[in-house]
């Protein structure tokens, strides 16, 4: 599918309907969310929902699969946040959203409107209220800021410089947001 044929996105439909496992309908799901056309991937991912909803496991593997398809927006995993079986208070379900999308989808992540790094804040911020070592964990994503491509530098620092000024932050995250911010100074 990667190659664009037109063959492949029946191929993988058929590996879809026809596995005999999760880990291969996990599989052919990949292919199908991260190279078929979004009308082609929502039957499989709601019927794999469907399927394994009772399974928190496999659950958090459906969120992550979208949270780094090739595909995925912020938007995208906004849309996630809201749904039902997702709660930033489940630690496991948070790395396999927001974790995943802001740590392994550098495409969306590095977006050039920096919507990746104001979304970022907002969930290092979101976390320090429920769990603070989540968020301290988060936060490490932004550590290495200072090496990305200058136009992607100043959004970058918007976002440690929001998260730092946040009234009432934990000492972990203002730690590790001011030793980044301080390796520019």
């Amino acid at each position: 599918m990667a190659g664009g044929s037109a063959a492949g996105e029946t191929i993988a439909r058929a590996q879809y309907d026809g596995a005999t496992n999760m880990t291969d309908r996990l599989a052919a799901l990949g292919v199908l969310v991260n190279y078929a056309s979004a009308d082609a991937a929502a039957g499989p991912l709601a019927s794999f929902h469907a399927r394994y909803q009772r399974d928190p496991l496999v659950v958090d593997k459906w969120f992550a699969l979208q949270a780094t398809a090739r595909t995925s927006t912020v938007d995208t995993v906004r849309a996630l946040l809201a749904h039902p079986d997702f709660t930033l208070r489940n630690p496991n379900r948070a790395r396999a959203l927001v974790f995943q999308f802001c740590l392994n989808n550098p495409r969306a992540f590095h977006a050039a409107d920096g919507s990746g790094y104001a979304f970022w804040a907002e969930q290092v911020l979101a976390l320090n209220a429920l769990n603070p070592e989540i968020a301290a964990r988060l936060a490490r994503g932004m550590e290495q800021w200072t090496r990305h491509v200058p136009a992607l530098r100043a959004p970058m620092r918007e976002a440690l410089e929001r998260v730092r000024g946040h009234e009432g932050l934990s000492r972990n995250v203002t730690e590790i947001v001011s030793k980044a911010l301080e390796i520019s100074a």
